[in-house]
């Protein structure tokens, strides 16, 4: 024996230390051959600091090829892995062997077989042996070792068809067990279909496009709008590698139906041209213009022959709207206008026709009022899951994915365990070819589960893969295209199967929607702000000429605010929203009245001029600028009373001086309001408030006043006789010291030159 072989070797004093280390386990040998490698570990010693695993699960086996992944007769199966040593021990004499079989019955059996961890005999079938056994070398603790072996699918015990068991253990001794024991296993699962099955399984995938949001409400001041992005992350799953850019590589090669936000289209398609970026208080141009143009370019021709499914405009949150805003009012319209816009936007991009027909709440979870706000927006079909939308009957076997669930609405069921699995870190190879080969056991198993029977099975994954899960998901529908138990069925048609008339209908109640879910949904506040927002937009838009530039990117903002895409992002999607707000509020403000000093009437009427300024780029109309007297005793406006108004258009970037006629009737200080309103009435903008100072003239005030004139009149008339006089006395001296006298000495009677034989000449008197 192996263990005395062992023991021969030892000199006395470690002998004897031996047998006293392991004189308990020599009591239950042989109960350890087969049972020592169950799933639970021995007790740590006292005082250590942690707990070495121990037993069968001292060795970490990861499978990380298993090609191929649904074998057929005449193939070679290939397992390839790792084994690492997480015990405190070298493992010594270590050899991995295969275990295949038994099969397994039934889609409940190969979860519970997933979900064991340690050895266990029977379930846990002998080892192949012979040949077939990869020896290794001594695997010292924390170290790890690949390993590989192949073997002919015909050397296997794989007899009907069926889903099978196959492990890959590590066997070895350690010094503590000098013993040969199980101290790893991993296992996973052969799909075995020789042959075709007689009534094949429609599989219909869903392959989501759909990101979070990117784009913000403002916009720059040029004639084309350029949009402003609130960061450049997008560009990242753009670019060969990433998140989107794999997905529309590999989806262009599988039989899916492409689930896409109009949203994502729109922001692409944003990037293709100029666009900016938001740093702080700044922003700077993006420069992503090729990444996008190639992701688009590669879309398009991915969808040509295609199914497209678009969602409303920026995925909006059913749930939190039919639990939480369905209250605010408007909130309806909103996801109706996202319905609405949805079609056009995939079709102007990728040139095709979508269906519009398909609302998707998050994870598939339904209840009454989501069904309702489903189909407010125009949907007739639901995608639910059958986690929520369970069976109550007694069938044996799932039904087609589609169910009549009144109202003339169908609610197509997707497969629970087929959508969640790839949720998991698929990151590693280990972890990915796990998920595929349950998921193609689990496919195998359904069909088998009625062989005769032909059903329609829907797969709708998470939201938003990672490029590992896109990758692991692709694997797996790329093992089915052979297409022995399944066959590609697109949504729309998989909506149009004839139901299973003993499946569920009846939509859950309110009280069983999950409280995960419903912890993770956007707050009332939310609703609330989009309210404030839509109020603000509306008061805005009437005094615009060009109200599109502004409608429609706030729109789709608003549309943003309500996204799915901020599930388990309260802060971020708050802050979105109140930049949002705050934008809006800054652009209507540049539309305002100039201040004003105080202004002083002299005199019972005068002019009062008010100064309306417009910032924006684009011409503004449909304004009204309304004064108000507080007192109308003492200061009429337009000879009307104590209010007066006039209408305002205005040019982008100008200002306009409106002016008022004002009436004084007594002296003293009145107050004027001057404000803004739209045509309805509604009040635009802040008021501003000036002093109007009224100083009535009284008749002493013009007396003193026409007294001052007069001595002016009377100064000018003495200084120009003045003036006449020492011109006479120059002419005089030029003549001799004679005054020249006049050839006729009648006197002056002309009535205006004094000369009266016309002769021009003047007298000075």
């Amino acid at each position: 024996m192996a263990e005395a072989a062992d023991f021969q070797g030892m000199s006395p004093a470690p002998a004897r230390r031996w047998l006293r280390r392991t004189a308990s386990l020599l009591v239950g040998a042989p109960l350890l051959a087969g049972l020592l490698s169950g799933p639970t570990a021995p007790a740590a010693q006292a005082g250590e600091p942690t707990k070495a695993p121990t037993g069968s699960s001292t060795v970490a086996v990861s499978l990380d090829t298993l090609s191929p992944s649904a074998p057929v007769k005449g193939d070679t199966l290939t397992v390839s892995g790792t084994l690492t040593n997480n015990g405190k021990e070298t493992i010594n004499s270590a050899s991995v062997d295969l275990r295949v079989g038994p099969k397994l019955s039934g889609r409940t059996a190969i979860d519970d077989a997933a979900k064991r961890t340690g050895y266990l005999p029977g379930p846990d079938p002998a080892a192949l042996g012979g040949k077939y056994t990869v020896k290794t070398a001594n695997l010292r603790s924390g170290l790890s070792q690949d390993f590989e072996f192949s073997v002919p699918v015909s050397k296997l015990p794989l007899d009907e068809a069926g889903v099978y068991q196959l492990g890959v253990s590590i066997s070895g001794r350690t010094a503590r067990a000098p013993y040969d024991q199980v101290l790893g296993i991993q296992r996973t699962f052969v799909p075995w279909q020789p042959k075709e099955s007689e009534a094949k399984t429609k599989l219909t995938y869903l392959w989501p496009l759909i990101a979070s949001a990117h784009v913000s409400a403002e916009t720059g001041s040029d004639e084309q709008q350029t949009p402003v992005f609130t960061d450049d992350d997008l560009a990242a799953e753009l670019a060969p590698g990433g998140r989107l850019e794999q997905l529309v590589s590999l989806g262009s090669r599988l039989p899916v139906t492409w689930v896409i936000d109009p949203d994502l289209l729109a922001t692409v398609d944003a990037m293709t041209k100029n666009y900016q970026i938001k740093v702080g208080d700044t922003t700077v141009a993006g420069k992503n213009q090729d990444v996008a143009k190639r992701w688009l370019t590669e879309l398009e021709a991915a969808v040509e022959d295609g199914k497209v499914i678009a969602l409303p405009f920026a995925d909006p949150d059913l749930a939190s709207i039919a639990h939480r805003g369905k209250s605010v009012s408007g909130t309806l319209s909103h996801l109706q206008n996202a319905t609405e816009v949805a079609g056009p936007t995939v079709e102007t991009i990728l040139h095709v026709r979508p269906s519009t027909d398909f609302a998707w709440p998050v994870e598939g979870a339904v209840d009454p009022s989501i069904v309702d706000v489903a189909t407010s927006a125009g949907a007739h079909n639901v995608i639910a899951r059958s986690d929520s939308l369970t069976e109550t009957g007694s069938l044996r076997y799932t039904p087609t994915a589609a169910r009549p669930i009144g109202g003339g609405t169908t609610a197509v069921v997707a497969d629970h365990r087929l959508s969640t699995a790839f949720k998991g870190d698929m990151s590693h190879a280990g972890g990915s070819t796990l998920a595929v080969q349950k998921f193609l056991a689990q496919t195998l198993a359904l069909t088998e589960q009625d062989p005769g029977k032909q059903r329609s099975i829907v797969v709708a994954p998470q939201r938003t893969p990672s490029t590992s899960q896109a990758q692991s998901m692709a694997a797996s529908l790329h093992a089915l295209i052979d297409e022995r138990w399944t066959q590609p069925l697109d949504l729309t048609a998989a909506a149009e199967e004839k139901p299973d008339t003993r499946a569920t209908t009846k939509v859950p109640r309110s009280s069983q929607y999950p409280k995960k879910l419903r912890g993770q949904e956007l707050p009332v506040q939310a609703f609330q702000d989009v309210r404030t927002t839509k109020d603000s937009l509306n008061s805005f838009q009437v005094i615009l000429t060009q109200p599109d530039r502004v409608v429609t990117p706030f729109g789709n903002a608003i549309n943003r605010s309500m996204s799915a895409s901020w599930r388990g992002r309260p802060l971020e999607a708050q802050r979105y929203r109140d930049a949002v707000r705050t934008y809006l509020r800054g652009l209507s403000s540049e539309v305002l009245l100039i201040a004003k000093s105080d202004v002083t009437l002299s005199g019972r009427s005068a002019t009062i001029p008010v100064t309306v300024q417009n910032k924006l780029v684009q011409d503004v109309d449909n304004l009204v600028l309304r004064l108000t007297s507080e007192n109308a005793t003492r200061l009429k406006l337009d000879d009307d009373g104590p209010v007066a108004e006039q209408p305002v258009k205005i040019a982008g970037g100008h200002s306009q001086s409106v002016k008022f006629d004002a009436a004084a009737n007594v002296n003293g200080q009145v107050q004027v309001t001057a404000r803004l309103f739209t045509e309805d009435g509604t009040p635009y903008g802040e008021e501003m408030t000036f002093t109007v100072k009224v100083s009535e003239v009284t008749p002493t005030v013009l007396l003193v006043i026409a007294g001052g004139l007069l001595l002016l009149v009377l100064a000018g008339i003495r200084m120009y006789t003045h003036r006449k006089r020492a011109i006479a006395s120059d002419t005089t001296e030029d003549n001799g010291g004679e005054p020249e006298q006049p050839s006729d000495p009648t006197p002056d009677t002309g009535p205006e030159s004094g000369d009266p034989s016309g002769t021009g000449e003047k007298v000075d008197r």
